[in-house]
C-alpha cells in the first residue's frame, strides 16, 4: 500500500541565507537541456502528426511546438538513446519518400524515417532549441561517425556536403555537442562493450572527429546508472582511455516510488549528489594519475522520473502490440504531484552541481515519460513535471549560490538522516530566483531566509515579484486527456520580505521558487 502523509500536519520551522560569495559556478544554459529519442509516440503522433488540425506545413503539430518553447529546452539530445546504436543515420536524409523503412531492435518497433536530421533541425528552429547528436557506436564505427560529422558540419565541397545541399541545407548544421554512443556498459544495448573495449573505441573516434572539427565538444558514456554493477570501474577505465580526447562523461539516472513509500521516494534528490560527487571523483582521480589539470565535466543527459519496475520487480517497459508497430504508445508514464516535487528537487540538485554539471537532458519531451502529452488529433497538455522545469528554466539567473539551510530531518532506509528542506538560488543584475523543496511528507515548513549580504550586494532592498506553489492534499493527483488541468501551480500564500529575510511557508511534500527584484 501507499504510505500517504498523515492528515493534521505539524508545522515546524527552518532557516537558511542567501550569500552572493556563495556562488558555486555561473550557469550554463544547456543544464535545461531535453532529449528527443525515436521511441514509442515521441516523434510519430508527438511533436509530428501531419493529419492535426494544428499541424504546421512540415507536420509538426504547433500546439506542442508552443508547449516545448514554454518549458524553455536549451539543448536537445537526439536521436537516442538506445535507437542510436541500431540507427543508420543515412537513412533519416534525402526524399522522404524513398526513406527505407527499419526495424528498431531496441524498442521492437518499425522506424520509417520520416524525420530525420533535417526534419529535427527544423523543428528545433521552431522551439528555439540547439542540437545535441549521438553517434552510432553499438553497430557502426568511427568511419560512420566522422561521415555524419562531415555531412553536418563541414564548410567545404564535398559528396557529404554537396548530399547535405541537395537536401535542402546549404549551411552547416554546426553541431557543438556531440555523443559518443549511448549506455555502451548496458548489457541491454546493441553493440555493449567492456569499458576497456569501448573506451578503446571511443578515444579512436573522438580523435578521428576532432581533426575533422576540433572546435567540437564530445561526451564519452558513462555508466548507465550508479546502480549498475561496474559502476566506478567503467568511468575510471573509459576515461584512462578517452580522458584526452573528451570534454564530458555522461551520467544517466531514473527514479520512481516503490512499495508506496512516498517518504523513501523523497529521498532521491540525495541519490543524485552522491552519484554526481563519484562521478567527480573519479573523473579528478584520473586526471591526477596522469597529471593534469584538466576537469572533465558532467552531462547528466538522461534523468526523470520512471516507472521502469513494478513492485514485482519486472518491467514496465515493453510495447502493448504484438509484432513490430509504428509508434506504439510505450513508456507514457502518468505524473502525479509527488512525482513533480521529486523532480524539482533532482532540478535543485543539478543546479547545486552547476560548478561540474555544464549539461543535462532531461529524458524526454513528449509522450515518452514526459512533460507534455498528447491525443492523436486531439488536446496536448502539461503533466505535473513540467512546472517546476518550465519556472526553473525561466527564472534561473546567471549564477549559481548555495543557500544553506537549517531544518528537521527524516530516516531514509538508504541514506539514513535526510533534510527536510533542500534549497538553491541564482542571481542576476536584476534580482534572485529561489528554489525550495519540502521533502517531508508530515510536516509543513516555516522557512526563513536571510537576505542580509545579498541586499548588501545589491546596495537596495528586495521583494518578491512572483512566486509559485507546487502542492496538493493529494499527493498522487494528476492531469489526464480527460482532466488536464487538475494540477498546476499558484502563488504562495505566506510568502514576505521583512527585516531583511524571506518567509515562506511550505506545506508538506511541496515544490515552490520565489523571485526577488
Amino acid at each position: 500500500m501507499r504510505r500517504v502523509p498523515s492528515e493534521g500536519s505539524s508545522v515546524t520551522s527552518a532557516s537558511g541565507h542567501i550569500d552572493p560569495h556563495l556562488e558555486i559556478s555561473a550557469l550554463d544554459r544547456r543544464l535545461f537541456g531535453g532529449f528527443v529519442e525515436h521511441l514509442g509516440r515521441h516523434i510519430y503522433d508527438g511533436i509530428h502528426e501531419p493529419a492535426h488540425p494544428t499541424a504546421d506545413a512540415d507536420g509538426f503539430r504547433t500546439d506542442v511546438i508552443e508547449l516545448v518553447k514554454e518549458l524553455g529546452v536549451s539543448t536537445i539530445r537526439y536521436p537516442g538513446g538506445n535507437f542510436v546504436s541500431g540507427y543508420r543515420w543515412e537513412d533519416g536524409v534525402g526524399p522522404v519518400a524513398e526513406r527505407p523503412r527499419r526495424l528498431d531492435l531496441a524498442w521492437h518497433c518499425t522506424e520509417t524515417n520520416e524525420v530525420g536530421l533535417h526534419e529535427f533541425a527544423d523543428w528545433l528552429d521552431k522551439v528555439g532549441s540547439d542540437l545535441m547528436l549521438a553517434v552510432n557506436l553499438g553497430t557502426r564505427g568511427t568511419q560512420e561517425a566522422i561521415d555524419l560529422l562531415e555531412y553536418a558540419n563541414a564548410d567545404a565541397d564535398t559528396d557529404w556536403t554537396r548530399r547535405r545541399a541537395e537536401n535542402g541545407r546549404d549551411e552547416p548544421f554546426a553541431v557543438k555537442m556531440w555523443c559518443l554512443g549511448n549506455e555502451m556498459d548496458g548489457p541491454w544495448q546493441l553493440g555493449h562493450r567492456n569499458a576497456d573495449d569501448y573506451g578503446k573505441i571511443a578515444t579512436r573516434t573522438a580523435k578521428a572527429m576532432r581533426m575533422l572539427d576540433p572546435g567540437i565538444e564530445l561526451v564519452v558514456c558513462g555508466s548507465s546508472g550508479s546502480g549498475m554493477p561496474t559502476f566506478g570501474s567503467w568511468e575510471r577505465t573509459v576515461l584512462e582511455h578517452a580522458f584526452d580526447d573528451v570534454d564530458f562523461i555522461s551520467c544517466h539516472s531514473y527514479y520512481q516510488e516503490m512499495g508506496g513509500n512516498a517518504q523513501e521516494f523523497l529521498a532521491s534528490g540525495v541519490d543524485m549528489a552522491r552519484f554526481i560527487d563519484s562521478v567527480v571523483s573519479i573523473c579528478d582521480a584520473v586526471a591526477a594519475t596522469k597529471k593534469s589539470d584538466k576537469r572533465i565535466m558532467i552531462s547528466f543527459d538522461e534523468w526523470n522520473v520512471w516507472y521502469l519496475h513494478n513492485d514485482e520487480g519486472g518491467q514496465n517497459d515493453k510495447p502493448e502490440e504484438a509484432g513490430w508497430p509504428v509508434a506504439p504508445r510505450l513508456l507514457e508514464d502518468r505524473y502525479h504531484v509527488l512525482d513533480a516535487v521529486v523532480f524539482g528537487d533532482l532540478m535543485i540538485t543539478l543546479l547545486q552541481h552547476a560548478d561540474r554539471v555544464k549539461s543535462a537532458s532531461l529524458a524526454q519531451l513528449v509522450n515518452v515519460i514526459a512533460p507534455i502529452m498528447t491525443e492523436p488529433g486531439g488536446i496536448a497538455w502539461r503533466q505535473t513535471t513540467f512546472f517546476p522545469f518550465s519556472i526553473t528554466s525561466r527564472l534561473a539567473g546567471e549564477r549559481v549560490v548555495r543557500v544553506p539551510v537549517t531544518s528537521g530531518t527524516f530516516t531514509s532506509e538508504r541514506f539514513g538522516e535526510v533534510a527536510s528542506v533542500n534549497a538553491v538560488a541564482t542571481i542576476d543584475d536584476e534580482g534572485v530566483s529561489v528554489f525550495i523543496v519540502n521533502r517531508s511528507t508530515t510536516d509543513a515548513i516555516d522557512l526563513a531566509v536571510d537576505l542580509t549580504a545579498v541586499v548588501a550586494a545589491f546596495g537596495r532592498d528586495l521583494q518578491v515579484s512572483e512566486s509559485h506553489l507546487l502542492h496538493d492534499d493529494d499527493i498522487y493527483a494528476a492531469n489526464s486527456l480527460e482532466d488536464p488541468e487538475r494540477v498546476g501551480v499558484r502563488a504562495i500564500d505566506a510568502v514576505a520580505v521583512a527585516d531583511g529575510s524571506l518567509s515562506l511557508t511550505l506545506p508538506p511534500v511541496a515544490w515552490a521558487a520565489v523571485r526577488l527584484s
